[in-house]
């Protein structure tokens, strides 16, 4: 699995771990919820900024993100 999807994989998972939609996600970080579909299946890559914001959302070290 590259690292595109492992890491929309993670994101998805915390997201709905969380009970979480991919609009709440969106509305939190200032993006359209069709960038966060498309960051989960791995289509989309993410700048560290947007992973920062990520981990933030979800209250997490950046690097749990890459695991």
């Amino acid at each position: 699995m590259d690292i595109s999807r492992k890491f929309g994989k993670k994101v998805k998972e915390l997201r709905e771990k969380r009970g979480m939609s991919q609009g709440d996600i969106a509305k939190k970080i200032g993006v359209h919820p069709s960038y966060i579909s498309q960051i989960e299946r791995g289509v989309q890559n993410v700048s560290l900024k947007g992973m920062e914001r990520l981990a933030k959302v979800f209250n997490i070290p950046i690097n749990t993100l890459l695991k």
